[in-house]
């Protein structure tokens, strides 16, 4: 099991520029192709480390959460990742190893590994390795509720039992890396697996927005009017009640990192 994590570069000056970038009000598509060295930022705070920002709140887009993928050179990091009390956030390690200090404790990341800092929580990051690490971070402001309070969660996705999905034999199982039934959370952040073949077999419309990053092979997804091909690298961002489905493609099982705001009212 592995999963895609972008190195940089340049496209070279013999390269078409038509590409699958795309961007509407009910959806973004952010391939893989696109994020090359001169789109990255530097994160105030942060040493050896640059981002590629992949959503941010804009108007008619996507607008609970910003997610980024994060590159740390080995003894970079922060101590202080993120600059607002009131955001949550989730980290997830796509290559390399994450040393990340919460809660009083201190813990290695390695790919699949992950960890959930609550809004206000003292943490902090760095590489202690060798090689560089790599990261997505999802950051989301969070709306507390009467008798919560969210506390650090740290795991690694592969030491999870997938939940099947009904009818479907197992070949569409959904990791949930935050408990479902547990109104403290905002949020939650799956990895999502369909084996080849396997669909979506209507367009789910719903209130939840999605960031959608590819982990591992590929798939055709229908957004909205709009079939979009997808592979490992590509990021998908839906904002609300944008009709998605998606087929699976082979040979290798399809497999995305999925962020939805849940569990709480519409404030009006």
């Amino acid at each position: 099991m592995s999963y895609y994590a972008p190195h940089g570069g340049l496209p070279p000056q013999s390269q078409l520029l038509t590409g699958r970038a795309v961007v509407t009000e009910a959806y973004t598509v952010i391939p893989k192709g696109v994020l090359s060295d001169i789109v990255t930022s530097v994160f105030p705070g942060w040493t050896g480390t640059r981002a590629w920002i992949l959503n941010r709140p804009v108007a008619g887009g996507a607008t609970t959460f910003a997610q980024s993928i994060v590159e740390v050179e080995p003894g970079g990091g922060s101590d202080k990742p993120e600059p607002q009390a009131e955001v949550e956030g989730f980290v997830f390690v796509l290559e390399g190893e994450l040393t990340v200090s919460i809660g009083g404790q201190t813990h290695t990341l390695t790919e699949g590994g992950y960890v959930y800092a609550p809004a206000g929580e003292t943490w902090s990051v760095t590489n202690a390795g060798s090689v560089p690490v790599r990261f997505q971070w999802i950051r989301k402001r969070y709306e507390w509720l009467d008798g919560y309070t969210p506390k650090p969660v740290v795991g690694n996705e592969k030491d999870i039992t997938p939940s099947p999905m009904p009818d479907t034999d197992g070949n569409w199982r959904t990791t949930r890396m935050l408990d479902p039934q547990d109104l403290t959370y905002d949020m939650h952040v799956n990895v999502v697996t369909f084996e080849p073949g396997t669909v979506i077999p209507f367009a789910e419309t719903h209130v939840m927005e999605h960031g959608l990053y590819m982990l591992q092979g590929k798939g055709v997804y229908r957004l909205n009017d709009d079939w979009v091909e997808v592979e490992a690298g590509d990021y998908l961002a839906l904002r609300a009640f944008c009709p998605q489905a998606c087929y699976a493609g082979g040979p290798e099982p399809f497999r995305y990192l999925l962020y939805k705001d849940v569990n709480r009212q519409v404030t009006l």
